[in-house]
């Protein structure tokens, strides 16, 4: 099985980086990554104003997918989430939503361990392994690696997870994929601003779908599915998931635009990823029953 390193990065997303990496359609293989900080923070004396936030996010890439252009879409599958022996959690004066109480920078290591992060002598976290970047190259213009988009990017969804298959709309010849910021444990909203940051290394099978086509990501899990919209205020951000999600129902279930909607109200959630990006990542769930088990195509 392929393994494409982590010594090939891009800082943004965009249609004029050349493909470092080729995998086929329906190829499994594995991603190196480093962490969030490309490898800046390793000790406590390492704190997040002196270091080079440009180079935050770096992701692996662009992976050319063969046989995937803009009139297909790009199911990744996350088949497995290994990582280093530790993480990362950094404070700093106005980061995350509480950044305003922050009086100085501080920097906390956490061993990762037997299925566990160390949090403190007293506190173990189950780990929660998600991908934090996962995108495809725009059509065009610069997305920096940090910021969500139509095209994925820095999402920061927890349900990219062992097992979730994650759904890019393609926009270019090739996609384009690029991953990057794993986390050993993230909540929704990843409101201080990080989760446990960690580089390590992801597996993933990449299957093009063809002639079918989304605007925005979208999740599936076992037992769930979700919409992704990422906008500037989590009142668009809403709207727009939302609005994705009734097109889903009606599509799935053969429902006019009313009973669609109730649907949604009878039975979805809506979620936040993160609010700490710049720009809101809202996601609307459906349980998988409610479209009797279907996938999403």
């Amino acid at each position: 099985m392929k393994t494409f390193g982590k010594d090939k990065l891009i800082y943004y997303f965009g249609p004029e980086n050349k493909p470092v990496y080729f995998a086929e359609d329906g190829e499994t293989f594995w991603v190196e990554t480093g962490d969030c900080y490309s490898g800046q923070i390793k000790t406590v004396n390492d704190l997040r104003p002196n270091i080079d936030i440009s180079i935050m996010d770096a992701a692996v890439g662009p992976i050319n997918i063969s046989n995937a252009t803009p009139s297909d879409t790009l199911c990744v599958e996350v088949v497995d989430i290994q990582f280093a022996p530790q993480g990362v959690m950094v404070t700093s004066v106005g980061l995350g939503v509480l950044g305003k109480m922050i009086k100085a920078p501080n920097t906390k290591i956490i061993e990762i361990k037997g299925g566990y992060a160390h949090f403190s002598d007293s506190i173990k976290l189950p780990l929660t392994p998600m991908i934090g970047v996962m995108g495809v190259s725009p059509k065009e213009g610069r997305i920096h690696c940090a910021t969500p988009g139509n095209h994925g990017g820095n999402m920061d969804t927890k349900e990219v997870t062992i097992g979730s298959k994650v759904y890019l709309p393609i926009f270019v010849e090739g996609a384009g994929l690029a991953i990057a910021d794993l986390h050993a444990c993230m909540g929704d909203g990843e409101l201080s601003g990080t989760g446990i940051e960690t580089a390590g290394k992801v597996c993933v099978k990449v299957t093009v779908i063809k002639n079918k086509q989304i605007e925005r990501p979208i999740i599936e899990t076992d037992d769930s599915i979700y919409t992704i919209a990422t906008e500037a205020t989590y009142e668009k951000g809403i709207e727009v998931a939302v609005t994705d999600m009734v097109a889903l129902l009606q599509k799935k279930l053969d429902l006019d635009f009313p009973d669609a909607y109730r649907l949604l109200s009878a039975t979805c959630d809506i979620k936040i990823s993160q609010v700490v990006n710049g720009v809101y990542t809202l996601k609307v769930r459906v349980p998988r029953y409610v479209i009797n088990n279907r996938s999403v195509f």
